[in-house]
Formats: C-alpha cells, sequence, structure tokens
C-alpha cells in the first residue's frame, strides 16, 4: 500500500480544514517545499497536493506550488483542486503532476472527465469520489449531490478509470479514524485502486487498511499534530518493499 501524505495549500502555505470547512483552517508550515523534502527524506515517494485556492475559486490557482516541489523533489504528485477546464489540466501537467485528480468535473461535466480519461490515460487521471452520507459532494465539499458514490463509481469504471481517492468528509481532519466499513464496501463491490482519504489518526490503522487491500492511503493533519511520526512511515515503507 502507497503511503500518499497530503499537502494542503491556501496562499502558498500549508493548511489543514476540518471536514472541509474553510472557517476551521489552521496553518502548519509557511513553506511546502520544507515539508515535501522532510517527507521525502524519510524514503516517502508520493504526495498528494490539494489547490484550496483552486477548489474555491474553480481554476487552478497553486500551481507555481507545484511547479516547485516537482523541481525540487523527486516525489511522484498528484495535483487536485480546481481543475476545471483542459488549460488547467495541461497547466497542472506542464507544471510537474504526475497525475491529476477531478472530483467535481466527474460529477458535473462528465463528458470534459470523460475525454481526459481518454486522452490522458487512465493511469494519469484519478477519480475523486468526496462523499457525504454516500452521496457525491463537489466545490470543495461547498455541495452535495443527487449521486450514489456506487453508481458513481460503476459509470466511471466502465469509462476505464482505474484510481480512486475516497474520502469520507465526517471524518477528514478529525483524527477519529479512517470510514474501514465504506472502504470494504467499496473493494467488495468494484475493481477500483482504492485510496483511503479522511481520518487516518494512528499508525495501527495503515496495516489494516492494507490488509482491506486499499491500493493507498492519504495522511495529513496526522502528521502534522504528531500522531504519526515520519519515522514510523519510513518503517512501515521500508517493511513493505
Amino acid at each position: 500500500m502507497r503511503i500518499i501524505p497530503a499537502i494542503d495549500v491556501i496562499d502558498g502555505k500549508c493548511v489543514r480544514l476540518s471536514k472541509g470547512d474553510y472557517s476551521t483552517q489552521k496553518t502548519y508550515n509557511q513553506h511546502p517545499l520544507e515539508v515535501a523534502k522532510a517527507y521525502e527524506a524519510h524514503g516517502i515517494e508520493h504526495l498528494h497536493l490539494v489547490d484550496l485556492d483552486g477548489a474555491k475559486s474553480k481554476h487552478i490557482v497553486n500551481h507555481k506550488v507545484l511547479e516547485t516541489i516537482a523541481t525540487k523533489t523527486n516525489l511522484k504528485i498528484d495535483f487536485g483542486g480546481g481543475l476545471k477546464t483542459d488549460e488547467d489540466l495541461k497547466i497542472a501537467f506542464e507544471s510537474g503532476a504526475q497525475q491529476v485528480t477531478g472530483g467535481s468535473i466527474a460529477v458535473k461535466q462528465p463528458e470534459v472527465f470523460g475525454r481526459w480519461i481518454s486522452t490522458y490515460g487512465a493511469e494519469k487521471i484519478i477519480l475523486g469520489a468526496d462523499v457525504k452520507g454516500e452521496y457525491i459532494a463537489t466545490d470543495g465539499w461547498l455541495e452535495t449531490s443527487d449521486q450514489s458514490l456506487f453508481d458513481f463509481l460503476a459509470h466511471y469504471q466502465a469509462k476505464g478509470i482505474q484510481y480512486t481517492i475516497c474520502t469520507d468528509i465526517s471524518k477528514d481532519g478529525m483524527l477519529q479514524g479512517p470510514s474501514f466499513d465504506l472502504y470494504q464496501k467499496i473493494l467488495s463491490e468494484t475493481q477500483v485502486k482504492l485510496i483511503a482519504s479522511g481520518g487516518i489518526s494512528q499508525f495501527d490503522e495503515l496495516p489494516r487498511l492494507a490488509e482491506m487491500g486499499c491500493e493507498g492511503t492519504i495522511i495529513g493533519k496526522a502528521i502534522y499534530e504528531n500522531r504519526i511520526s515520519l519515522k514510523e512511515l519510513e518503517q512501515f515503507i521500508l517493511s513493505n518493499n
């Protein structure tokens, strides 16, 4: 299972929100590159970079942060937040993203998202399935759609999508543990490569997610709040290689 730390960016700084609520913003570091380099120094190879300004303003904003991390580390970056147009996608890939995550656009403009999959290939495009209950949320989680998670996943699996990041919004940033039951259901009912996201609070949850069959897990606040140390992650990665 890949370990994928998250860096969420507002105004070029590393922040975390609780349940996607912008009013709960807490800044952890002024310099995302410092954080990314610390991850890399502990054997981490992957990074989930989220442009929260982009998610709110509906177009890519923090591509310079992406470019800086991509050029100054060897991390494989998946980038999301505010990718709405072909131009946004082009900027993300040209700025160094290895993969991009599309959530809101997959709900609201399925023809555009479908074209991205066929143009760039399913290896490059991750489906962002952010859920409230079992319904898909959009626009930086400010809106909930009428699409059920399982219909949504089935639709895009038929289009060739391989990877999905599923975040249970009620868990995100709360440090109360991930949605094991939801992930078990996804893994038993679909063939997607599931990247678990939201609520990771302690190291013991990681082997459990790996045993369930998650392809990756995104860890955010638990690292910043020292609930999980980079040393523990390093050991986990070494023991699984």
